[in-house]
């Protein structure tokens, strides 16, 4: 799936940035920006007021020399499945791998639970405002891209959903699109058995890499180094 990117011009009509146009927190939301011409931080100040911006950390902090407030500070990571053995692995004791093909409503509780008031990533949105902007376009395909057959949840022996790996086809890339664990309803440890799932499903289907961001404060970030994730980049959100 390829987005719909859009162009913002200086006032000669130079084109300067190229972004894909979303939804965050009920704010329009440039992301995925790419620097095409010059003055990017001015042209973005000046012409996406109330707007949240996703771009490399440079260019966020001089846009936060122009007044912008810092919204998530996080790091692109990638596994290259190739330089490692990627084996089956077994979920903790009492729960189950499955395909990531429940109804988003059904992961909404875990989903919610997961990023708490103090996590970095906490949502500020209502139940309602996250299934219909964030997961059901996100497992519909229609947020990044199809979702791919290495994703995968975590359910308990009621078949409840605790815990899940979201991948989606990024224009070719394995993107995980998020991760997330119910710190009550799943065992420590979870997230890692999760993680190491999913690689070894992605290797099986013939991927080559896994890719993902996480957030500047997430435990999940020593899980991923820990298990091969390397950093590629860092990336901010901020606010105009």
């Amino acid at each position: 799936m390829r987005e719909i990117r859009e162009i913002l011009t200086d006032e000669h009509g130079v084109p300067v940035i190229s972004y894909v146009r979303g939804t965050r927190d009920g704010r329009p939301w440039a992301h995925m920006v790419e620097v095409i011409g010059p003055r990017p931080s001015e042209v973005l100040a000046a012409q996406l007021p109330g707007w949240f911006v996703s771009a490399p950390e440079e260019l966020c902090r001089e846009l936060v020399g122009h007044g912008a407030r810092t919204v998530r500070h996080a790091y692109v990571l990638r596994y290259d499945l190739r330089e490692r053995e990627n084996p089956p692995v077994q979920a903790p004791e009492g729960f189950r791998f499955v395909p990531c093909d429940r109804e988003p409503k059904d992961v909404l509780p875990a989903w919610r639970a997961a990023f708490p008031p103090e996590h970095p990533d906490h949502y500020t949105r209502s139940d309602e405002e996250i299934l219909q902007e964030e997961l059901i376009p996100l497992f519909e395909g229609r947020l990044i891209g199809p979702v791919l057959p290495c994703a995968s949840l975590v359910v308990d022996s009621d078949d409840r959903v605790v815990a899940g790996m979201v991948v989606n086809d990024w224009d070719g890339i394995a993107w995980i699109a998020n991760g997330f664990r119910h710190p009550l309803d799943a065992p420590r440890g979870t997230g890692a058995a999760l993680l190491r799932h999913v690689g070894w499903k992605a290797d099986r289907d013939g991927l080559e890499t896994l890719t993902g961001t996480v957030s500047h404060g997430n435990p999940a970030l020593s899980t991923w180094k820990r298990l091969g994730f390397t950093v590629q980049e860092t990336t901010m959100t901020v606010l105009l």
